[in-house]
């Protein structure tokens, strides 16, 4: 079967990938730069041809405690927003995660704080590797680069949420959500039949059956000793993450003098200037982030070994950077470049700050 290239936004891919990887259910709420993955699938009517759920909920609160329901039956469900809404998210993602069940955030950044801009951005940075809700909890966090790959991570995103009990999210911004690429799409899965989700998820809630006893979903336990347990058990699941599901991109790192560190659109920016660079003669390298969390410390600080300094190149007023500078202990220089405001910086502007911060 040949292969289907089509020409879609960032925002569409997520809605189309999600049809064809099998997903459940979607339940979101409209809002600026990401109005386009519901619209989308409203258009695509999923179910109809799946029989995948689309909700547009009364509010984002709403919607993600839909999320919570059919996460907790084993299905394969998602939400989508933008900064804002994801802001009002947040509890319900805390007893996602204190619940142990798997599901796809999708966030497509836009400027703040407050209603701030429908501009792309990257501060929520913080608010997502640093658990934006409370406790001690961590979201796998996926930062893509390109249209084709908003399509690709809705399936790792689901492999890593169902693999590992936990809540996964697409960290976006508003540039990759809003740009429109040539995509391949996946080819269309059926979904899991109620039998097969029960093989898979054991743990599910559902009713009570001969055999066996009912499951229950909470994250709630008022015996300390109990919720410490609970916690430990979350941490080493944490660690074991951390250990083994690290993805990131290195472009001309092996004989780099100075190394950018950049996520999303930042990266693509970030590699022309690499590329100007090189023109010049400064032997650039570009260390691309995918899974922000789990962060790639450990190869950041054996690049700190052979480089002179580090940049950061973010949508922000510096908030990547902190992880940067964590990886590499202050063996050598680190410095932050960024715009704010919804303001894009352009590849010169890079290579300045690189000689301003860095080289002198």
């Amino acid at each position: 079967m040949a292969e289907e290239v089509l020409l879609m936004k960032g925002n569409e891919a997520i809605a189309h990938a999600a049809i064809r990887f099998g997903t459940d259910g979607y339940f979101g709420y409209p809002i600026t730069p990401q109005s386009e993955v519901l619209e989308t699938l409203a258009e695509l009517k999923p179910w109809e041809t799946t029989g995948m759920v689309v909700v547009q909920a009364e509010s984002e609160v709403a919607a993600i405690n839909m999320v919570y329901g059919g996460a907790g039956s084993g299905k394969m469900v998602m939400t989508s927003s933008s900064s804002p809404g994801v802001s009002l998210k947040q509890e319900g993602i805390s007893y996602l995660a204190g619940a142990e069940l798997p599901c796809l955030i999708v966030n497509v950044m836009r400027g703040g704080p407050g209603l701030g801009t429908i501009q792309p951005s990257q501060a929520d940075y913080f608010q997502t590797v640093k658990g934006g809700g409370h406790g001690d909890y961590h979201l796998i966090a996926l930062a893509p680069a390109s249209v084709q790959e908003m399509a690709d991570f809705v399936g790792l995103a689901f492999d890593l949420a169902f693999k590992y009990r936990n809540p996964a999210i697409i960290l976006a911004d508003g540039v990759i959500g809003q740009m429109m690429e040539k995509v391949v799409l996946p080819e269309q899965r059926q979904r899991l039949t109620d039998e097969e989700v029960i093989a898979r998820c054991p743990w599910a809630a559902h009713g009570k059956q001969e055999g066996r006893k009912p499951n229950i979903i909470t994250s709630l336990e008022l015996d300390p000793s109990i919720m410490e347990k609970r916690n430990i058990h979350l941490q080493e699941k944490y660690a074991e993450i951390e250990a083994n599901e690290v993805r990131y991109e290195e472009i001309n790192c092996e004989d780099a003098e100075y190394l950018i560190v950049a996520f999303g659109s930042c990266a693509r920016i970030a590699q022309k200037a690499m590329e100007l660079a090189r023109a010049e003669g400064i032997k650039v390298g570009l260390l691309r982030p995918i899974t922000i969390w789990p962060f790639p410390s450990k190869a950041i600080a054996e690049r700190a070994k052979q480089v002179k300094g580090i940049l950061t190149v973010e949508l922000n007023a510096g908030q990547m950077v902190e992880d940067v500078q964590l990886a590499v202990k202050c063996s050598i220089p680190v410095a932050h470049y960024g715009r704010l405001g919804g303001i894009v910086p352009a590849p010169d502007e890079v290579i300045n700050a690189l000689k301003e911060k860095l080289i002198k």
